[in-house]
């Protein structure tokens, strides 16, 4: 099996990356060449998966190392234009690595379908009489995907509650439980909503309005967990000891305070979801669920814990819902998804959310190890200088010297880039 600790990859030149990623991953010449933005998401296509299409637009793609989730080595496809975010997880990957990597497990792929019912005489009789007809409701859902069901898939259960308070009095609302294999299944849970909805009017008496998924997935949970020896948590004048305590101080902060606990789990999303859009899957659900499960209690909190093991190492948790699929979708029609999944190595919807709540629990050690330390402006605005300078109208030849000048005198800011390239260009002519 190939590692995916490459020690150097950063240093890499672009096409010495695509080229060590190609080999990891069996690429072909064409998929090598989709990476590269040749043929890739063209007019044609994306025209086909949207409406009112002028253009396609591009973010970079980068690749994670030294992951190993559940003792399987992976390199991680990861899309997003924020700076220091592929840089962190990798590096936390590899402090996980000396504790045996990254641990994840999933729930069954069950997601929530709800309609809602209105009108309705007598509620808690007609909860009584839909659940009566639970087998016959389930057994109509099931006819409307058979691929599903013959998958394994298919409807498993069906819940009732009364809302006997609302703006526009009582309604019933219906939860239609769907296990949607290696799809994420909205389509798949909508259709089946949609088809029972007729039968639940006639059986309450009442009037259905809406029938639609939920993306509060709480049924389709993602759990990762990770072990860090003190020993490597150290790193220049700072002790394991004190980056150790600075991580378990600062998860505290977010679970006493909603204010903190928001820029947190953005900072986990920050891996999650450049994870998912990689993989062509929809991150709008991915963040609707996560922030809702983390606010569930009635108040904002964590998605992740940070604690001290009976040997003092290090340990993280986090868990949320994340409803993402290999099948349907942009996942199957984006080229450069299908290419993301396949340098994944993974085959089915479970597999990659492990994967993915491992990136963000890295990304999440990542975020609080910079703040519990040296401040999380030092390694990102080094990192950031070099989209400064870009945006002062360095060419390419002048980018490093400009990010040199700037991280020197610690002022990483456009005005100061254009100056500094100014000088640079006054000192010796820019090459035509």
């Amino acid at each position: 099996m190939p590692s995916s600790r490459l020690v150097g990859f950063y240093n890499l030149r672009p096409e010495e990356r695509l080229e060590q990623t190609s080999q990891w991953a069996a690429l072909t010449e064409q998929e090598r060449a989709i990476l590269q933005g040749i043929p890739g998401l063209d007019l044609p296509r994306a025209n086909q998966m949207i409406e009112n299409v002028i253009g396609v637009y591009g973010l970079p793609l980068g690749i994670a190392v030294n992951f190993t989730v559940n003792g399987r080595d992976v390199l991680v496809p990861m899309v997003i234009e924020e700076p220091s975010v592929v840089a962190g997880v990798s590096l936390t990957a590899k402090l996980a690595r000396t504790g045996g990597g990254f641990q994840a497990i999933t729930t069954a792929p069950e997601m929530i379908g709800q309609i809602q019912v209105l009108d309705v005489p007598d509620p808690w009789s007609a909860r009584f009489d839909l659940l009566a007809a639970r087998d016959d409701l389930l057994a109509q859902a099931d006819e409307t995907d058979p691929v599903i069901l013959r998958l394994g898939g298919g409807a498993r259960d069906l819940e009732v509650r009364v809302v006997e308070q609302s703006p526009v009095g009582p309604m019933l609302i219906v939860h239609l439980i769907l296990d949607c294999r290696d799809a994420m299944g909205a389509n798949a849970v909508n259709t089946a909503c949609e088809a029972i909805a007729p039968r639940i009017e006639e059986i309450t008496g009442g009037r259905v309005g809406l029938r639609i998924l939920s993306n509060l997935a709480e049924r389709r949970l993602a759990r990762a967990r990770c072990t860090i020896p003190l020993d490597v948590l150290a790193f220049r004048e700072f002790s394991g000891e004190d980056v150790a305590r600075g991580i378990v101080e600062a998860g505290a902060f977010a679970a006493a305070d909603p204010y903190r606990a928001a820029t947190h789990n953005k900072g986990i999303m920050n891996g999650v979801d450049a994870v998912v859009i990689a993989t062509g899957n929809d991150w709008r659900a991915v963040e609707a669920g996560a922030h809702a499960y983390a606010a569930r209690s009635g108040r904002y909190n964590s998605l992740s814990t940070w604690a001290r093991d009976a040997d003092g190492h290090l340990v993280g948790t986090l868990e949320m819902p994340l409803a993402v699929g290999v099948v349907g979708g942009a996942t199957r029609v984006h080229p450069t998804a299908q290419l993301a999944l396949k340098i994944l190595g993974v085959q089915t919807a479970r597999e990659l959310a492990e994967i993915i709540v491992a990136v963000g629990l890295a990304q999440n050690l990542a975020a609080l190890r910079a703040l519990a330390t040296e401040g999380i402006q030092r390694g990102h605005m080094r990192l950031h200088a070099r989209q400064i300078a870009v945006a002062a109208g360095a060419r390419e030849h002048e980018i490093e010297p400009v990010v040199q000048r700037m991280t020197a005198g610690g002022v990483i800011r456009l005005d100061h880039a254009e100056a500094v390239l100014a000088e640079l260009r006054q000192s010796k002519p820019a090459a035509e």
